[in-house]
């Protein structure tokens, strides 16, 4: 049984009601999508799609919260759906173990959720999901890039018109001015500019991606409370 007393001290029984009853697609299950799932179900979300084609390697060790040496090489959807029911055994997975692309997302009937997480690498599928959320009027927040920065405090939840300092979230201002597509896009972006390396690898830590992740719960946790900040509603 899944144990919400503190949380529901500083909510109520029929908000905690309302979280339990809303359905999550969350797409990536990396750096920030790793930290999203987790404290999604550690805040009672109990019905949640998971999309990540990837295995575990040792490389997300420095960063990826699902990532262990014991789950290295394993499917990162089903390492998420085991450490979940150890959290709540009562909680509903449902697991997308494929990489998602524009030629297979309308396998996907988005519809059937409330609220469509990104938290994927990938600009194209961003535009895609921009694209399918902002035409069926769901609740949708991306992730803007998170590599080669060093200050978690930088990152905020904020609008994609309002961003700066971040090379996906430019080319994402530019797809929906095109697109002609005039809905406030939510988004989690820092207003840290990006430390220039040496190599094309993207730099990462622990603590700038799982920053993000939690944002987003946030953001959807309040949202669905009723006590989202006012400036990100409209």
């Amino acid at each position: 049984m899944h144990n919400l007393s503190r949380l529901e001290l500083i909510t109520s029984k029929e908000k905690i009601e309302k979280i339990k009853e809303k359905n999550i697609l969350l797409i990536g299950l990396g750096g920030v999508g790793g930290y999203t799932f987790e404290t999604l179900v550690r805040s009672g979300i109990e019905n949640i799609t998971i999309v990540d084609g990837d295995t575990f390697e040792e490389s997300n060790l420095n960063r990826q919260v699902l990532s262990t040496i014991d789950s290295l090489n394993k499917n990162k959807t089903d390492v998420a759906e085991l450490r979940a029911k150890q959290i709540n055994p009562e909680i509903t997975i449902k697991k997308i173990t494929k990489v998602l692309t524009k030629d297979n997302i309308n396998e996907i009937n988005f519809k059937d959720y409330d609220y469509v997480i990104d938290a994927c690498d990938t600009v194209d599928l961003k535009k895609e999901l921009i694209r399918i959320t902002t035409k069926n009027n769901i609740k949708f927040i991306t992730c803007m890039g998170t590599g080669n920065k060093f200050h978690p405090e930088l990152l905020e939840i904020t609008t994609l018109d309002k961003t700066e300092y971040d090379p996906i979230a430019k080319i994402l201002r530019k797809y929906v001015k095109e697109e002609r597509i005039n809905k406030k896009i939510k988004v989690i972006s820092s207003k840290e500019k990006p430390i220039k390396t040496k190599t094309t690898t993207i730099g990462s830590n622990a603590f700038v991606p799982a920053t993000a992740g939690i944002l987003i719960t946030s953001y959807i946790i309040n949202d669905i409370v009723g006590e989202i900040w006012k400036k990100y509603t409209t």
